[in-house]
């Protein structure tokens, strides 16, 4: 399950770089996903009013925290492919049940 996700991501973001002309490098994976969490952080904090809405409303800015959730998912699932992380055997061994084909 992790795999296929993984490769999905894989898929759109392979052609969204190449689209927009973006190397992805080693490094870029774990840039990328640092840059996901400040995006993550930035949307918890309008939500809870820690930061500025700008004109944002709540149900936006419920769907802005969806969408960094989802992104920041992506690129841990896109940086654990690059780098040949087997996140089911992580997963099994720091969490103590294997993930679900379902």
């Amino acid at each position: 399950m992790l795999q296929r996700l993984a490769d999905q991501f894989e898929t759109s973001s392979s052609a969204y770089a190449a689209a927009n002309d973006i190397e992805r490098d080693a490094d870029w994976f774990l840039l990328k996903l640092q840059e996901e969490m400040g995006e993550l952080t930035q949307a918890w904090n309008r939500l809870t009013g820690r930061g500025r809405a700008k004109g944002r409303s709540p149900e936006e800015m419920e769907r802005d925290l969806a969408d960094e959730t989802a992104d920041i998912l992506g690129h841990v699932l896109l940086f654990a492919r690059r780098h040949e992380v087997d996140l089911a055997a992580a997963i099994e061994r720091k969490w103590k049940f294997k993930p679900s084909a379902h």
